[in-house]
């Protein structure tokens, strides 16, 4: 049985757990994406602190060491969790890692995050591999908006682009969080907040999510990079007045860190990326979006 939203609020922290330093090691080894978000800048380096960026993609052989000699360092560490840089679902790479984590370290927390796109047709793979908590970014749930945020989806081998791709993502993503949420897995559901997109929107988004399934719902503000480098990010009072928002329908994760795709450590108060991936400091280079 997958640990219960009061478990987690103890021991991961995503959920609060961050009061009773639980740490987290995040495993880089989903490299491809399937989605365009049109603020999303994916990156192999040292020097940038925020998701989708990493020093190196691991393959999921690779990982049991990683764990091992983290877990030495850092024995605060209960979860382990994999966010990137690419999507999770978009390759086997995610799911054949938590199944070593399964195997070699059973009492780790097994966190996953995914843009949902394949969310509705892996669900069943994600349930039976033994996830304990799920997170999905769903940025809205009205196509119009989400075309402003989303250029396109690769679905089954197709680009798709516009409205039609924001429809089948939306629909992806709350058919997913039904399924997952019915077998008993807590979902935490995150928001990217572009107060000129979807500032409006973040009430719809919570209340849908609820009603989906989804227990607690964090929203993230804006790095404006990529096609949205020239948007306004949103002020502190914008934040705090959609998490005001949000919270009428769903419990709000107020202290997320915005963390890398290889952090490691207790978040806010240690940090060994450094030492557990040989992160070449002041290197970047480019990543492919392939």
């Amino acid at each position: 049985m997958s640990n219960t939203y009061k478990d987690l609020q103890n021991s991961h922290p995503c959920f609060g757990g961050q009061k009773n330093n639980a740490g987290r090691i995040h495993l880089p080894v989903s490299p491809g994406c399937n989605i365009a978000c049109r603020f999303c800048d994916r990156q192999v380096n040292d020097v940038e602190e925020r998701p989708g960026v990493t020093s190196k993609v691991l393959k999921p052989e690779e990982c049991e060491d990683i764990l091992t000699k983290a877990l030495e360092i850092c024995p605060d560490i209960k979860v382990a969790g994999i966010a990137g840089p690419g999507d999770t679902l978009a390759s086997d790479n995610a799911l054949n890692t938590f199944k070593i984590v399964r195997e070699k370290f059973p009492d780790l927390i097994k966190c996953m995050s995914t843009n949902g796109l394949l969310l509705d047709e892996r669900a069943d793979e994600i349930i039976d591999i033994g996830i304990d908590s799920l997170t999905v970014t769903v940025n809205a749930v009205d196509p119009e908006i989400e075309e402003k945020l989303n250029a396109f989806i690769i679905y089954h081998g197709k680009k798709i682009e516009g409205v039609e791709a924001a429809k089948i993502l939306i629909e992806n993503q709350l058919a997913g969080i039904r399924k997952i949420a019915s077998a008993g897995i807590t979902i935490k559901v995150n928001t990217v907040l572009v107060p000129e997109i979807n500032g409006d929107h973040i009430e719809e988004i919570a209340k849908t999510v609820k009603e989906a399934g989804a227990t607690i719902y964090n929203i993230i503000p804006l790095i404006p990079q990529h096609e949205l480098k020239d948007i306004t990010p949103p002020t502190c009072a914008q934040i705090d007045g959609a998490r005001t928002k949000a919270s009428k329908y769903i419990d709000v994760f107020r202290h997320c860190q915005r963390c890398r795709a290889d952090a490691v450590g207790v978040p806010g108060k240690s940090e060994f990326g450094d030492q557990i991936y040989q992160r070449r400091l002041n290197i970047k280079e480019t990543f492919s979006h392939g």
